[in-house]
């Protein structure tokens, strides 16, 4: 079972933008706002199957990252 199924698991009323394709970097959730944390090495890691290091870093931060979608956003957690 992945982090995000145990979150959604215990927290059954609730409703959390979870990013497309990024379900296994899921790291944890803010308690506080009840919005999801992702790590974003994990996230990197993810892309490079597909695009080089670089355009993975480039299309995450510009597109995945860089977008606001209200106040559910994910919340991203640069760890290393």
């Amino acid at each position: 079972m992945t982090i995000l199924e145990q979150i959604i698991e215990n927290y059954p009323d609730e409703d959390f933008l979870s990013a497309d394709g990024f379900d296994e970097a899921v790291i944890g959730i803010d308690y506080a706002s009840k919005r999801l944390i992702y790590s974003i090495s994990a996230c990197l890691e993810i892309l490079s199957t597909d695009m080089s290091a670089s355009d993975a870093h480039e299309y995450f931060f510009y597109v995945v990252a860089g977008a606001y979608v209200g106040e559910k956003t994910p919340i991203w957690c640069e760890d290393y």
